[in-house]
């Protein structure tokens, strides 16, 4: 099992970038497929962003493909989120979950530990 704890978040102005991060401990961190999620008031959580164990594969939801980077380090246990050309509907709780897959690298759903998340806020 796993418990990741992400950190990194900000406040940053539209434009801007932000790199946070979820580490977890573990010896066997690098067998899970790691995900980005984020959750916006009024609205369900919605997937940012997978990456799978070995980091060979990555998927993104269309709303950040080009803009945001998922990407891990293993020997750390810890996963990043680089995010750039930050938009206000950006905003909201990022969340780190982690999930042991060997079927599918990147899943989107399905997840089995969460994090509490990290607030990124982007003004206009």
């Amino acid at each position: 099992q796993v418990q990741p704890v992400e950190s990194g978040g900000g406040l940053v102005q539209a434009g801007g970038s932000l790199r946070p991060s979820c580490a977890a401990s573990g010896r066997t961190f690098r067998v899970y497929a790691m995900g980005w999620f984020r959750h916006a008031p009024g609205k369900e959580r919605e997937f940012v962003a997978a990456i799978s164990g070995s980091s060979r594969s990555t998927d993104y939801a269309d709303s950040v493909k080009g803009r945001f980077t998922i990407s891990r380090d293993n020997a750390k246990n810890t996963v990043y989120l680089q995010m750039n050309s930050l938009k206000p509907d950006d905003t909201a709780v990022y969340i780190c979950a982690a999930k042991r897959t060997i079927v599918v690298p990147t899943p989107r759903h399905g997840y089995d530990y969460w994090g509490q998340g990290t607030q990124v806020t982007v003004s206009s």
